[in-house]
């Protein structure tokens, strides 16, 4: 494995645990306590919109890091025709699903800002945050498939 390789790994793991674990910690944490009104908009306000900047950033950096370990591990062959390369292409998949969900959530969570709203805005928010959730722990699943090759079974 070159030095790019390990690099491109690291920040591949590394963003998709930062991305996973903030939109779960959101969803469990922070929206449960929305929708109790325990806090008011403003702080409500700043963590959504740092949640959408370690999306956004995320999803870029796993599309470079993780085309890049594509492009180096698959011919399109295997990418097309393999049990791996259906792995990849569900993670991507995957991928685009959870950046779409932690969008169209936020979007929800931001309606209320202007009104000062939390909790309905929160309650409105909770369906796409616990997809996003359910899309984030899927894509470690396919990731633990991805890392262990002999024990697949098909």
């Amino acid at each position: 494995m070159s030095l790019l390789d390990a690099l491109m790994n690291g920040v591949h793991l590394g963003f998709a645990g930062l991305w996973v674990g903030s939109v779960i910690f959101l969803t469990v944490a922070i929206l449960s306590l929305a929708r109790e009104g325990a806090f008011d908009a403003a702080p409500l306000e700043v963590v959504t919109s740092r949640l959408q900047w370690i999306s956004r950033a995320s999803a870029l950096l796993l599309f470079v890091s993780g085309g890049h370990l594509a492009g180096t591990r698959y011919t399109v062959d295997l990418l097309f025709g393999s049990t791996q390369g259906y792995l990849v292409l569900a993670m991507l998949a995957l991928w685009f699903l959870l950046a779409l969900l932690v969008e169209l959530g936020s979007k929800r969570l931001a309606n209320g800002f202007a009104e000062r709203k939390v909790r309905q805005p929160a309650h409105e928010a909770r369906p796409y945050f616990l997809a996003a959730s359910l899309v984030g722990v899927l894509l470690f699943a396919d990731a633990a498939l991805l890392s262990v090759p002999t024990a697949l079974p098909f």
